[in-house]
């Protein structure tokens, strides 16, 4: 039963991301460009409601008092395609999200992506890529965009970390916007690599805003991964409990 309701969420997963990619692409560029970013949050928040009324996955937000009423720097852990979903639902419509560039290539979804002003980036490029990735995030952040960043840059499994990228870090040395950081657990429920969603809450947890004005950008990221690993391995110990 597990199995069947996964496949039936993973359609209409799948099936909502091309209708709201082809409205996307339809209707976007209405109301200035914001139509975009609220059909994409529109997006994000039925799939939640699929998967929790299909496969029992609810989840909790712990921490909503430390976003900042103004635009950031979010730097979250990546396990599962959920944190996607949650992001995109909870954090204010206009985002701005590094991802890799071969997203950009699937075609409606790849167009769609960049009406909605995501920053693509070549992996294998190293150095050149994250100077790209400084002077567009800028500009967004300038633009008042919350700019969404994986600092592991890939979806590691539950109990693995990876290695934290200093693309992050150093827009916000550059910029000196506050930097977010995240963590949950919902690779426990949504494996990186596996269609089975399981029952349960997924807890996700906000930390406090970080400040970066005047800090060097291995101090932030450090401080970042500290923040995220403590929280994560404080999540997992209670739901040993």
């Amino acid at each position: 039963m597990t199995l069947l309701r996964s496949l039936l969420f993973q359609l209409i997963l799948i099936g909502s991301s091309l209708l709201y990619s082809l409205a996307i692409l339809a209707l976007g560029s209405g109301d200035s460009g914001r139509r975009a970013p609220r059909l994409a949050r529109s997006w994000a928040r039925l799939n939640l409601k699929a998967l929790k009324i299909l496969c029992g996955l609810d989840h909790r937000v712990h921490g909503l008092e430390h976003l900042p009423k103004d635009n950031a720097i979010v730097l979250c852990k990546h396990q599962s395609a959920w944190e996607i979903l949650a992001l995109r639902a909870l954090l204010p419509p206009e985002q701005s999200w590094v991802l890799k560039q071969e997203l950009i290539r699937i075609p409606v979804f790849g167009r769609a992506l960049k009406r909605l002003r995501h920053i693509a980036i070549d992996r294998a490029a190293g150095r050149r890529e994250i100077t790209r990735l400084i002077r567009e995030g800028s500009a967004l952040l300038e633009g008042g965009h919350w700019v969404v960043i994986f600092p592991e840059g890939t979806r590691v499994a539950p109990g693995t970390q990876g290695s934290y990228n200093i693309g992050g870090a150093l827009l916000a040395e550059r910029t000196g916007r506050p930097v977010v950081p995240i963590a949950h657990n919902a690779g426990v429920f949504w494996g990186r690599q596996s269609l089975i969603k399981r029952p349960g809450a997924i807890d996700l947890v906000i930390g406090p805003t970080i400040r970066t004005q005047g800090r060097k950008a291995t101090e932030i990221n450090a401080e970042v991964e500290r923040w995220i690993e403590q929280t994560l391995a404080a999540i997992q110990t209670q739901h040993r409990i």
